[in-house]
């Protein structure tokens, strides 16, 4: 097997182990991160660049960056302002910090070597991964795109800090 596989595979359990064990949220989404950035280079590894990129792009990225503005929206307050003060201390960033640099290094002695894929494996053009998605399996992404919007928005409603109000007629009666 080759050492960048190993090397990756095992950064990305040791991610995903930290995600399992963080107290905190936005300690385990940044673990998250790095397992999803090992798991890119697994697929590069594999012979699979697309999928690589699509990986980084669409989980690493996009999905993670709105689930921590997600989090970060629903902890609102003078308390979180102190927390998210601390989330910025380089001892918390330090091992994640380390792990994308060893990933990054990998990475780039792969592309830098240009070993091709194993045999038998068939490149896939992008074309025709998009032809698949938006093809036959349109009603299945839609739905998807639908599910995680609802899932959102639902979790907003519930997790949001709702103003205390009181009625007309029950605020005149305090002020007697």
């Amino acid at each position: 097997m080759d050492i960048a596989f190993i090397v990756a595979a095992l950064i990305a359990v040791a991610a995903t182990v930290r995600v399992i064990t963080c107290y905190n949220i936005m300690h385990a989404l940044l673990y998250l991160v790095v397992s999803l950035l090992a798991v890119a280079v697994v697929l590069y590894t594999y012979g699979a660049p697309f999928m690589a990129v699509l990986e980084i792009i669409i989980y690493a990225g996009a999905i993670m960056v709105l689930i921590i503005f997600f989090v970060m929206m629903l902890n609102l307050g003078l308390e979180t302002a102190e927390h998210e003060k601390a989330w910025l201390r380089p001892r918390i960033w330090l091992v994640p910090g380390i792990f994308c640099v060893v990933l990054l290094g990998e990475l780039l002695y792969l592309i830098l070597q240009n070993k091709q894929p194993a045999a038998g494996i068939q490149v896939v053009p992008p074309k025709q991964v998009g032809m698949a998605l938006f093809g036959p399996y349109l009603i299945a992404v839609e739905l998807t795109g639908i599910l995680l919007m609802a899932g959102i928005v639902g979790a907003y409603h519930l997790g949001r800090q709702h103003k205390k109000t009181l009625h007309r007629f029950l605020e005149n009666n305090l002020d007697t």
